[in-house]
């Protein structure tokens, strides 16, 4: 009995595992952003498309990735007033720095540092959880979660007829569903 064994094995061990999850939280992110000219730029920015059992192990670590970037977001908003408009470097800045409210805005700071490290070595992508923290953040800032969504692809993957699925960001090209009216009744 698999009772509280939470997750699927997916014919893999658990480094294989893992390694697969980041590899594919890092590709979803990824999507976002791509350079003119690139070769591999993807059809529809923000989505993969994998088996649905996939698709649905990965969720859970994309969404968590994205409330870390929301959370460092709220953080860095709160300890802007403390922070200077002198550039990196200076003179002016590192008087700032030294200065009480420059050790104050660092202590400020430090949480949201820590959530783009945390989410660094889970990703071990520098790119994506820049992606993460400076697009995603503001993109979801108002939602409370359910960041992606899982959408099950008509086909099945030939060779072992896999269920196909596509995993991707909410928000872009968004369904609304069109009210039907009620016909006119007509009396006569």
């Amino acid at each position: 009995m698999r009772h509280r064994c939470a997750g699927r094995k997916l014919g893999r061990n658990a480094s294989h595992r893992k390694a697969m999850f980041r590899n594919m939280s890092v590709s979803l992110i990824r999507t976002l952003r791509s350079e003119e000219g690139d070769e591999q730029k993807p059809k529809v920015a923000g989505r993969i498309t994998t088996t649905l059992a996939k698709a649905k192990e990965v969720r859970p670590l994309v969404e968590k990735i994205v409330t870390m970037g929301r959370k460092a977001l709220k953080i860095s908003e709160s300890a802007a007033a403390l922070g200077t408009t002198a550039e990196r470097g200076s003179e002016e800045w590192n008087k700032w720095r030294e200065s009480e409210q420059g050790k104050k805005w660092v202590i400020a700071t430090a949480p949201a540092l820590a959530l783009r490290r945390r989410a660094f070595s889970e990703l071990r992508d520098a790119v994506a959880v820049d992606i993460v923290f400076d697009e995603l953040a503001k993109r979801f800032q108002d939602r409370q979660g359910g960041y992606t969504r899982i959408v099950r692809a008509a086909g099945v993957r030939l060779g072992d007829a896999g269920q196909k699925a596509i995993i991707e960001f909410v928000g872009e090209r968004d369904r609304v569903k069109a009210r039907r009216r009620a016909a006119p009744v007509v009396e006569g």
